[in-house]
């Protein structure tokens, strides 16, 4: 892999992992503007997710979580797994009713963060991740 693919796939790694996560960290902490495990159940239970809180905290585990692994690309295809499913939901729950435009409440944005994650996931995480010094 050439010098500049290793640091391409580094920056995508690391800004899609850090954003996922702090997505995890609103949802769990109520940090970045977050509603925390309160808030995020209620809307969860809102919209038929129930339970609505121990949903909140499987939602935001796995976006933290996930985020965190994707941004050092350690065992990076559970990372994208987790990622891919989070959004398939938010899709299925939340967007998909408004279209695809993200403008309109639609599923723009999650369909780009699945797409990047599996992306990752089939070429590998890249010469700069843990991944790469493990496996």
């Amino acid at each position: 892999m050439t010098l500049l693919a290793s640091i391409g796939l580094l920056l995508i790694r690391i800004v899609l992992g850090i954003t996922f996560a702090a997505h995890g960290a609103q949802k769990l902490f109520g940090w970045f503007g977050g509603h925390g495990i309160e808030g995020t159940g209620g809307f969860f239970t809102s919209i038929g997710i129930k339970p609505g809180k121990t949903m909140a905290l499987l939602a935001g585990l796995s976006e933290l979580i996930g985020g965190l692994l994707f941004a050092i690309g350690l065992l990076t295809p559970l990372a994208a797994l987790l990622i891919i499913l989070t959004m398939i939901v938010a899709i299925m729950k939340v967007h998909g009713p408004n279209g695809y435009w993200a403008t309109e409440g639609g599923y723009e944005y999650n369909v780009l963060i699945a797409i990047i994650a599996l992306g990752i996931a089939l070429t590998g995480a890249g010469t700069y991740s843990v991944d790469a010094l493990i496996f």
